[in-house]
């Protein structure tokens, strides 16, 4: 019996795209972790104080191997780094989900480390290792939908965690990155790169 190939599938709004896996990974890592503020007492052990949850990340080695076919590795290698780029379109980059067997992970690609390995005798590179970190996009997020004041016809509030920005606030509510402006705008932020984390953010209902 074959193994079953992972897949990336790429959500642009209400199209996808899947990225087949040439080879699946040998392991992945998924990490986790809680925020907390710790005070010192004389005396006494820390006190810590819980701050927030971290989104998880899941990293992992692709393998790419071309050179049987002659072909230039970087055509597959270039699909998984793009994910990192601007979509036009959302203004953000594109939501993805890592599937293979029971592992369903949603999120954005955070970071991608390409190390080419082999070459043709042009230069041409053929072998390829990818170290990829994926983030998840607020797994709490997911929670408060269930609940009905948390639906995306009514006005909300969230605060901002260390690493949030309104692209990913806007796929959590909306479902669609490409509506943060509509955050900003509520909020009168002139500048999405300055968010101050702590701070309580009004996200308005869709009209």
């Amino acid at each position: 019996m074959s193994l079953k190939k992972a897949m990336i599938v790429v959500e642009r709004g209400k199209k996808q795209e899947k990225i087949d896996v040439l080879f699946n990974p040998s392991e992945y890592s998924l990490d986790s972790q809680n925020t907390y503020s710790w005070q010192e007492i004389p005396g006494l052990a820390p006190i810590g104080q819980f701050v927030s949850s971290d989104s998880s990340t899941l990293t992992m080695e692709l393998f790419f191997d071309t050179y049987e076919e002659g072909k230039d590795v970087r055509s597959h290698t270039k699909k998984i780094a793009s994910l990192l780029d601007i979509d036009k379109d959302l203004h953000a980059p594109p939501s993805i989900k890592f599937v293979w067997g029971s592992l369903n992970f949603k999120g954005v690609v955070e970071k991608v480390n390409q190390r080419f390995t082999m070459f043709l005798d042009s230069g041409i590179p053929v072998r390829a290792t990818l170290n990829v970190t994926f983030r998840e996009v607020s797994s709490i997020v997911e929670q408060q939908r269930e609940n009905s004041l948390q639906s995306a016809d009514r006005t909300k509030q969230r605060t901002l965690k260390q690493g949030d920005e309104l692209w990913m606030i806007a796929s959590d509510e909306y479902e669609d990155p490409g509506n943060w402006r509509q955050i900003a705008k509520a909020n009168h932020i002139d500048n999405p790169k300055r968010l101050k984390p702590g701070t309580r953010l009004i996200v308005p209902r869709l009209q």
